[in-house]
């Protein structure tokens, strides 16, 4: 299962579940007045237009490379990624913090409370399904890593908005129920206002942390610990090689780019240069996600 197909199918999950919850939350919101789940409703269609831009990145990332980038456009699904963690702080965020300020300083009694509590209900249900079949898909390639530590570790941007969105909306559906029942039973909309107000906190620190992961793969990242020390220890059991001085493996969207400096046993040049085109072919054999390397035969770093 690759890195594209996973992601794929979690991004689908994800747009579906949302655009049917927006759609819902959207009408409940106009019916009963309430700011929380206004705040819902907004964020849901958020959602939905951010599911468009990480497919559109995956499309994008796939484009051969050209003479203006060598190295093709795996990057680019990193800058999407970044795009959709902007618009989950702004839109999601900033709108939802804001929509619940506005009704702190003008209340309005919910209207059919209930209405809006069998949505947000039907939307957790729906939204748990999404969030287990993107933790189904993330299972496919982190196989036995702990989930946390594959989050910190991973190179898959568009995986990690899906679950950070995920996450954000499920949390974000259990505090408008939280927040309109408060309501509802105390007869106090200030709850309502509070609850969305809460909900804009929340996004806006998943949107931080989503913007920070995939900043540092916009920089420039290596790949992953274990698999940079998966590579060096190929290497270094090869029979031509002698000593690997340097490895500098990179991480560019789906593929890797990988740059070797390394003693190799010779002694003609073109057995030399046989040598390490074996050592290359064997390598690009067992990591197929490896597109480029560039091998420096040397005998010091």
């Amino acid at each position: 299962m690759s890195d594209h197909s996973s992601s794929a199918k979690a991004i689908l999950y994800a747009f579906t579940a949302n655009l049917g919850i927006a759609l819902a939350k959207l009408a409940a919101s106009i019916y009963t007045h309430s700011g929380s789940m206004m705040a819902e409703a907004i964020h849901s269609f958020a959602d939905c237009g951010n599911q468009v831009l990480l497919y559109l990145g995956l499309r994008q990332a796939q484009k051969p490379p050209d003479a203006k980038h060598p190295l093709g456009y795996g990057k680019v699904t990193y800058f999407w990624s970044f795009i959709v963690a902007l618009l989950l702080f702004s839109m999601g965020g900033l709108f939802s913090m804001y929509e619940g300020w506005h009704k702190l300083h003008a209340p309005e009694q919910l209207n059919k409370a209930w209405i809006a509590l069998a949505v947000l209900g039907a939307s957790i249900l729906l939204e748990f399904g999404s969030l287990m079949g993107c933790l189904r898909e993330i299972k496919k390639l982190r196989k036995d890593k702990p989930l946390w530590s594959w989050v910190k570790t991973t190179r898959n941007a568009e995986l990690v908005v899906v679950l950070g969105e995920d996450l954000a909306a499920l949390l974000g559906l259990a505090l408008a129920f939280v927040f309109v029942s408060l309501a509802v039973l105390t007869g106090n909309p200030l709850f309502d206002a509070a609850g969305s107000i809460a909900i804009g906190a929340l996004l806006c620190l998943i949107a931080i942390f989503v913007a920070r992961k995939c900043a540092a793969l916009l920089i420039g990242q290596s790949v992953e610990p274990r698999a940079h020390a998966a590579i060096l220890d190929f290497l270094n059991a090869q029979p031509q090689v002698d000593r690997v001085f340097n490895l500098i493996a990179m991480q560019l969207g789906p593929d890797v780019m990988v740059a070797v400096k390394a003693k190799i046993h010779a002694e003609r040049a073109l057995e030399l240069i046989e040598s390490t085109n074996r050592v290359e072919a064997a390598m690009k054999a067992q990591f197929p996600e490896i597109r480029w390397s560039f091998f420096e035969p040397d005998v010091a770093d």
